[in-house]
């Protein structure tokens, strides 16, 4: 068995017994592997082992990655900051984008999205931090931003995501999930039909499956530490 492959059983693990102690079911949370830098055979060894959904940041890359290994049996997922200037592409190839945080980025997605092909499903983000490096909308402008989304054709809203601030202690690391579940919950309550929480990543999965995540992103825990140029 790879490594790969071993690490993807230890964080599916991971993700079922996080799920059984916040009562819920394990098949409630997805599994998102986060596939930036690394390069197509990583990729392959993962899809080799069960894994279908990767998440890509740079839109370039993830093309590549999308011509070389086919998206018929594999779902891609755009994750990264996303310029109104590179719409097109991620709008041409990707499944899904998590990353959405101003209009304007989600009107370009619309109407690039090639006639024939589902809908582009995204979340929006939010920056349930308040950092000033953070991409993603406030979270007070989060709810006028997704009723604008969801109205747009050739898109499907499906919910929110977020990446807080990294904090030591499991409780801290929910206070900040706990916040897009609330604005998630208010959506819900308005009569937005989302269904998808995107948050936690390999340090904080456990506080984020315990507020509800329906998707964790997984990068670090599956394919190790990146070394970036």
């Amino acid at each position: 068995m790879s490594d790969i492959a071993t690490n993807l059983q230890v964080v599916r693990q991971r993700i079922a017994d996080a799920a059984r102690a916040a009562g819920r079911p394990p098949e409630a949370v997805r599994l998102l592997a986060v596939s930036k830098t690394w390069p197509a055979g990583r990729v392959a060894e993962a899809a080799a082992a069960g894994q279908r959904a990767f998440g890509e940041n740079y839109v370039q890359e993830g093309v590549d990655k999308i011509a070389a290994l086919g998206r018929d049996d594999l779902e891609w997922h755009f994750i990264g900051p996303l310029q109104s200037n590179k719409t097109r592409p991620v709008a041409e190839h990707f499944a899904w984008v998590h990353s959405l945080d101003r209009f304007k980025v989600a009107q370009r997605l619309a109407a690039q999205r090639p006639a024939g092909r589902p809908p582009l499903q995204v979340c929006v983000q939010v920056n349930v931090s308040g950092e000033a490096s953070k991409s993603g909308c406030a979270a007070a402008e989060a709810p006028a931003l997704c009723r604008q989304v969801a109205a747009l054709p050739g898109l499907r809203l499906r919910g929110l995501m977020a990446i807080p601030a990294p904090v030591d202690g499991f409780a801290e690391q929910r206070q900040a999930f706990a916040r897009l579940r609330r604005l998630y919950d208010d959506l819900r309550r308005d009569g937005l039909d989302v269904d998808t929480l995107s948050m936690g990543m390999s340090h904080d999965l456990e506080a984020a499956v315990a507020e509800g995540a329906t998707l964790v992103r997984i990068g670090t825990a599956i394919f190790g530490e990146r070394n970036y140029p």
